[in-house]
C-alpha cells in the first residue's frame, strides 16, 4: 500500500467511528425527552435499528480493521525504516521527501493512539501497539537528530557589530603614565571605555529564517506524539552550545569567583573591559535574538518557549554573573572604582531586557540573580569611593615633594575625579542616601585653611549627592596638601608647594564638566586661595631682600652712608643669587601661571632696584652696580623651570 491508499483508508475509517460516535450521541439527547410526536418517534425507532444494523456490521468487521490497521502501520513502518540505514539527512533530501516522511510519523501517531483507545484483549493486538510504539520511537529519535541537524547547519554566522565606546581623557594624563599615589606607583586611566547607552535594540536570525517553519513542524508533531521533553532537551543543547560559543567569540573565559580574586590588577582590568562589552552585545542584541527564535519554534507549545530559553541561556548568563559577583567581593582599591562603574551601568542598562527577557517564572532564579548582584556592585561603588577618600587621607609622605611642583597624588585625584564625571547621573543616584558622609568627613581641625567656612557652607541645600561627595573629596585632599607642605624647611617654598597644587585642582575643575557639578563658588574660592599662596610665597622670598633696597631719608651722607649703601647692594645681590640658584630649581609646570608670578614678582623686584640704583648711584658708584634693570628681569625668566642654574658673570666684579 502506497502513502497516499495509506492515508485515504485511514481518513475513510475514521470518518465511519466519527459518524457512529455522533449518532450515539444523537440518541441519547433525543431519549431523554418523552414528548415526541409520532413522527419524531417513528424517525428515533428507524434510526435506532439502522444503528443497531450497524454496530452488528462493525462488530463483523472488527477483525477486517484490525488486519486494516496492520497494514496502514507496515506501510508506516517500512517509510520509517527505509532511513534507519541511510546516514543521509532527510532534510537534505528535498521537500518531497521530508513531506512524505513527516506523512508516515504523523500517521504512526494515530495509529498508535488509535490503539492506545481500544480495550485491546487478544495478545495479538497488544503486540500490534508494542510495534506501533516502536516505529513511533524510531521515527521520534530520527525526528530529533533532523532537529538538531536543522538547528546546527541552519545557523547563521552571528558577528555584532563594532561597539561604540565613549573616552573621557585628561589632557594632562599621558597614556601609559605611571604616577605615584604617595609612596606607591599605582596606574592612573587616562581613557575610559564604556558601552554606548545608545544601540537600539534589534534582532538577528540566529538561524536561517526559511528553516524556522521546519523547525515549528518538527516540534509540533514531536509534542504531539509525547515527546516533548526530547525534543526540549535537543533544542537546549544545540542553543546552549551557540551561546557558549558567543561568549568565547566574545573573550569571555570561564573562571571561577577564586580565580577572579588572584588576579593582578592590569590582567583583571582587561578583563572588566571585555566583560562590559560582551554584556551589552550578549543581551542585546544575541539573547533578545534567542528568545524571539525559541518562540517562533514552540509558538504553539503552550510554555515550552519560555522554559527552553531560560534552560538554554542559564549557564551563560550566570557565568557573567558571576564574574561580577567576584568583582563586587574583591578589593575596593581606588583604581578600581571607574570599572565597577562601568559594569554597574551596563547592567542597569539592562535590567529592563532582562526583566522581559526572563519575565515569567521559568527565569525567576536568572532575574533574581541579575537584581542580586546589581545590588551588590551598587555597594561597592559606594564602598570603593569611601576607600578612594580614606587613601587620600591617609596618604603620608615623609620627604618635601621635590621641586614644590604639582604632586603626584594632586594629578592623580583630579584626574580620577575628572573621570568620575562622566558617571555623574549613576552616582547621584548611588550616593543620594549617602549625602551626609560628605558633609560629615572632615572635622573642623582637618580643615586646610583656618577659619574656612565648613564644607557645608560651600554648597547650597541643593547640591547633587555627587557634588558633595566630591567637595568632600577636594577637601579631603587640601588637608593632606597642607600636611605635606610642612615638610619643607622653606616658608615660601610652602606657599609656594600649595600655590601650584591649588591652582591645579582650580583648573581641573574650571576647563571640564566638573565645573557643572561643582560651580563657579568653589572656582572663585579656589582661585582666591591660590592667589593668597602666591602673595604669601612672594613676601617670604622677596620681602626681606627688598627691604635692603628701601630709601631710607634720614641716613646720614659721607663715607660711611656710602659703606651702608654699598653693603646693602651687596647683600642683595648676594641674596638675589641665592634665589636665583634655588628658585630656578623650582617647578611651575603650567604655563600661565608660572608666566604670572614671574610678572608679579619682576615688576616688585625691578621696580625696587630700578629706584635704588637711581637714586643712590653718586653714593654707590658704577663699578659696584653689578646688574642693571634688564639684566635682573631677564634673570627673573629663568625661574620656576625646575632645572637649578648658578649666576656667573666674569665682565661683573
Amino acid at each position: 500500500m502506497a502513502i497516499g491508499d495509506y492515508e485515504s483508508t485511514a481518513t475513510s475509517l475514521e470518518g465511519e467511528e466519527n459518524l457512529i460516535a455522533a449518532a450515539e450521541h444523537i440518541v441519547k439527547a433525543l431519549g431523554s425527552n418523552k414528548n415526541f410526536t409520532k413522527d419524531v418517534k417513528k424517525i428515533l425507532a428507524d434510526l435506532g435499528s439502522q444503528l443497531s444494523t450497524m454496530a452488528t456490521i462493525e462488530d463483523n468487521m472488527v477483525e477486517g480493521k484490525k488486519s486494516g490497521i496492520e497494514e496502514q502501520l507496515s506501510v508506516v513502518e517500512e517509510k520509517i525504516m527505509s532511513w534507519e540505514s541511510d546516514d543521509s539527512m532527510i532534510w537534505d533530501s528535498g521537500p518531497d521527501e521530508v513531506s512524505e516522511y513527516l506523512s508516515a510519523v504523523d500517521g504512526a501517531r494515530k495509529l498508535t493512539e488509535r490503539l492506545e483507545n481500544r480495550c485491546l484483549s487478544s495478545q495479538e493486538e497488544k503486540d500490534l501497539l508494542c510495534r506501533a510504539h516502536d516505529v513511533l520511537q524510531m521515527a521520534m529519535q530520527r525526528l530529533e537528530d533532523e532537529f538538531k541537524h536543522v538547528l546546527v547547519h541552519h545557523r547563521q554566522p552571528f558577528e555584532p557589530e563594532p561597539m561604540s565606546f565613549r573616552s573621557s581623557e585628561d589632557d594632562a594624563v599621558e597614556e601609559g603614565s605611571i604616577v605615584s599615589f604617595g609612596d606607591e606607583s599605582v596606574e592612573e586611566s587616562a581613557l575610559r571605555d564604556s558601552i554606548s547607552r545608545n544601540s537600539e535594540e534589534f534582532i538577528v536570525d540566529l538561524v536561517r529564517p526559511d528553516v524556522i517553519s521546519d523547525l515549528k513542524c518538527i516540534a509540533n508533531l514531536m509534542f504531539s506524539s509525547n515527546y516533548d521533553h526530547e525534543c526540549r532537551q535537543a533544542y537546549i543543547l544545540v542553543r546552549k552550545d551557540a551561546l557558549d560559543e558567543c561568549l568565547f567569540n566574545l573573550e569571555i573565559e570561564k573562571l571561577s569567583i577564586e580565580d577572579v580574586l588572584k588576579m593582578e590588577w592590569g590582567t583583571l582590568n582587561s578583563k572588566i573591559k571585555r566583560w562590559v562589552r560582551a554584556m551589552k552585545v550578549f543581551v542585546r542584541p544575541y539573547l533578545v535574538s534567542e528568545k524571539w527564535l525559541c518562540d517562533q519554534t514552540f509558538s504553539e507549545l503552550g510554555s515550552s518557549n519560555s522554559v527552553c530559553f531560560v534552560e538554554a541561556a542559564k549557564a551563560p548568563m550566570l557565568q557573567l554573573l558571576n564574574f561580577a559577583e567576584a568583582i563586587s567581593i574583591g578589593s575596593h582599591q581606588p583604581e578600581r572604582l571607574v570599572r565597577i562603574l562601568d559594569m554597574y551601568e551596563v547592567l542597569a542598562d539592562l535590567l529592563l531586557d532582562i526583566n522581559a527577557l526572563f519575565s515569567d517564572e521559568a527565569g525567576s532564579s536568572i532575574r533574581i540573580e541579575y537584581q542580586e548582584v546589581l545590588k551588590r556592585l551598587a555597594d561597592t561603588v559606594r564602598v570603593t569611593f569611601l576607600e578612594f577618600e580614606n587613601a587620600i587621607a591617609t596618604n603620608a609622605s615623609t620627604s618635601p615633594f621635590a621641586g614644590g611642583g604639582v604632586h603626584h597624588l594632586t594629578k592623580y585625584v583630579m584626574n580620577y575625579i575628572g573621570l568620575l564625571a562622566d558617571y555623574n547621573e549613576t552616582l547621584n543616584l548611588l550616593l543620594k542616601n549617602h549625602d551626609g558622609a560628605a558633609a560629615t568627613s572632615l572635622s573642623p581641625d582637618t580643615s586646610p585653611a583656618t577659619g574656612e567656612e565648613s564644607i557645608t557652607k560651600d554648597f547650597s541645600d541643593s547640591c547633587s549627592p555627587m557634588a558633595l561627595h566630591l567637595q568632600s573629596l577636594t577637601s579631603v585632599l587640601e588637608a593632606n596638601l597642607d600636611e605635606k607642605s610642612k615638610l619643607y624647611r622653606d616658608a615660601s617654598l610652602q606657599h609656594f608647594f600649595l600655590m601650584n597644587n591649588i591652582y591645579y585642582m582650580a583648573q581641573k575643575v574650571k576647563n571640564s564638566e566638573l565645573r557643572l557639578i561643582f560651580g563657579d563658588k568653589w572656582i572663585r574660592k579656589h582661585n582666591w586661595k591660590f592667589q593668597q599662596h602666591a602673595m604669601s610665597y612672594e613676601r617670604a622670598t622677596w620681602s626681606s631682600i627688598l627691604s635692603l633696597l628701601k630709601d631710607e631719608s634720614n641716613s646720614s651722607s659721607g663715607s660711611t652712608s656710602r659703606t651702608v649703601l654699598r653693603e646693602r647692594l651687596r647683600s642683595f645681590y648676594v641674596a638675589f643669587d641665592e634665589v636665583y640658584k634655588t628658585q630656578t630649581a623650582w617647578l611651575i609646570t603650567d604655563v600661565q601661571l608660572r608666566e604670572d608670578l614671574r610678572i608679579s614678582t619682576s615688576l616688585k623686584v625691578i621696580q625696587a632696584y630700578r629706584t635704588f640704583v637711581g637714586r643712590q648711584m653718586q653714593h654707590i658708584g658704577e663699578k659696584h652696580i653689578r646688574y642693571n634693570a634688564e639684566e635682573l628681569q631677564d634673570y627673573l625668566l629663568d625661574l620656576f623651570e625646575g632645572s637649578q642654574k648658578s649666576l656667573h658673570n666674569p665682565n661683573r666684579r
